[in-house]
């Protein structure tokens, strides 16, 4: 193929690209964590880790005594702690150290209702096993583990999901099923999370939203512990900014670093970037992606710079997926440095993603009906000038695979041109070599490509398509 003009805008993008990493990267995550001058024993508060005493009241009293006292630290002895909801406040730390096991009551009564945002809308859902709302200089620490208990919403959801799919309702069962996520950040500022081990999520893991400058160090996610947790996200950064991941290694049964903007006609009212974000030394096992970008992007995902991770069975190294009534723009993904073993894909992007799921449509029997509020959130229509998405300027190096099932699936639309991408100093073992169709600029740099079944690149209504 011969080599196209390069457009002076893309240039600078690859120079920029190609050069040293952005300043922004060092300026990531919690800059302070709880002064720790005083520990507070939750035992002396009544908790008991019996495995059968609930402990809501007891923990939740010992970390607003410590909050009452300027902060510190809140300990837990060894043993097993059943509870429900608990809220942490400013300047405290929660030590869940190596012995003791924090464990969701199996009763979703335990865990109350308050306004939140789910799955790119706002709307009331349960409250996560750890709250931290509207705080500051907040910590979760410790070599322990937090288990989400989460079997009887798996249950819960499949049964619910056989039911609504029969109905033509796929678009809103995952609203309708609450589940219990293990830890919640909403609104809030400086928060660490480190050294924890998450077990059977209800729902999502870890979710930071409408939230910045938080660190997520050296945390396992073991989603798929005795079955397999539907949408058991790993990590969610929503609409939150200056975020650092580092050191994770999530195995989950959805995706496994997922970064997200708000949805649909509710996502554009709220209009919330999630920028800046660093993912180091991280490890994806099952899932659908190491780094994900959406659904969900309708506020715009941008600025975000993965590095030095693997990406082993999972279903993507890079996946980008939405809607057409989604909007919100995609750019400025950075990916360097990665190894991936046994993906779906290499590089996967989508504007048009799982149909089924992405687009409400209420069935007839419904027409005229009483119907729940979040039912009428999702089915606020979107023009099509706001909602074709925009996926630009992503830039990959680095990147070894070995066993992928296909190297690169990009399609955009005719409406929306993928532009700006390019992938360098690859060492690619697939099956197959996958396609690329409209896109402007995409190129594959000092490629090394073994692809088994001879195929190449399936090339559709491109522009400035470049494979050295």
């Amino acid at each position: 193929m011969t080599r196209p003009l390069i457009s002076m805008v893309f240039l600078s993008i690859l120079l920029y690209a190609c050069s040293t990493a952005p300043q922004w990267i060092y300026a990531v995550g919690a800059r302070s964590q709880p002064q720790v001058t005083t520990v507070y024993h939750a035992s002396d508060f009544g908790a008991v880790g019996d495995a059968t005493t609930l402990n809501t009241r007891y923990l939740q009293a010992a970390i607003d005594y410590c909050a009452t006292r300027g902060g510190g630290r809140v300990e837990l002895d060894t043993g097993v702690f059943l509870t429900g909801a608990l809220y942490l406040k400013s300047n405290v730390e929660l030590h869940i150290g190596e012995g003791v096991t924090l464990k969701a009551i199996n009763r979703i009564e335990d865990f109350p209702d308050t306004l939140t945002r789910v799955a790119g809308i706002e709307m009331i859902w349960p409250a996560a096993i750890i709250n931290v709302v509207n705080q500051q200089n907040v910590a979760i620490t410790g070599g322990g583990v937090i288990d989400g208990n989460g079997q009887y919403l798996w249950d819960k959801y499949w049964s619910m999901r056989h039911d609504y799919d029969a109905r033509g309702l796929r678009w809103i069962v995952d609203y309708d099923c609450k589940r219990v996520r293990s830890l919640l950040v909403s609104e809030s500022e400086n928060v660490t999370v480190s050294g924890l081990t998450f077990l059977r999520a209800g729902f999502w893991t870890v979710q930071l939203v409408y939230s910045a400058y938080c660190t997520v160090q050296d945390v396992t996610i073991r989603n798929n512990v005795g079955d397999r947790g539907p949408s058991t996200d790993g990590i969610d950064v929503d609409s939150s900014h200056h975020i650092l991941i580092d050191g994770c290694d999530i195995d989950c049964n959805d995706d496994n670093i997922c970064l997200k903007a708000g949805r649909d006609a509710d996502g554009l009212r709220v209009n919330r970037p999630t920028e800046y974000v660093v993912i180091r030394n991280c490890i994806a096992r099952k899932g659908a992606g190491l780094v994900t970008c959406g659904s969900e992007t309708s506020g715009n995902i941008r600025h975000v710079y993965c590095s030095d991770s693997r990406a082993l069975g999972t279903g993507a190294a890079l996946r980008i997926k939405s809607a057409i009534t989604r909007g919100g723009t995609v750019e400025y993904i950075y990916m360097h440095n990665v190894l991936a073993d046994s993906v779906k894909s290499v590089l996967n992007c989508d504007m048009n993603w799982n149909p089924s799921y992405s687009y409400s449509k209420l069935p007839a029997e419904y027409e005229g009906k009483n119907i729940p509020d979040h039912w009428k959130v999702m089915l606020q229509p979107v023009t099509p000038k706001q909602g074709m998405p925009q996926f630009r300027n992503i830039y990959l190096s680095n990147i070894q695979a070995n066993d992928a099932d296909i190297f690169v699936h990009c399609e955009g639309m005719a409406q929306s041109v993928i532009r700006n991408i390019e992938m360098k100093d690859l060492n690619i073992q697939a099956r197959a070599a996958g396609n690329i169709r409209y896109t402007n600029n995409f190129r594959i740099i000092d490629g090394k490509l073994d692809i088994s079944d001879g195929s190449t690149i399936k090339e559709t209504n491109n522009t400035n398509l470049f494979i050295e």
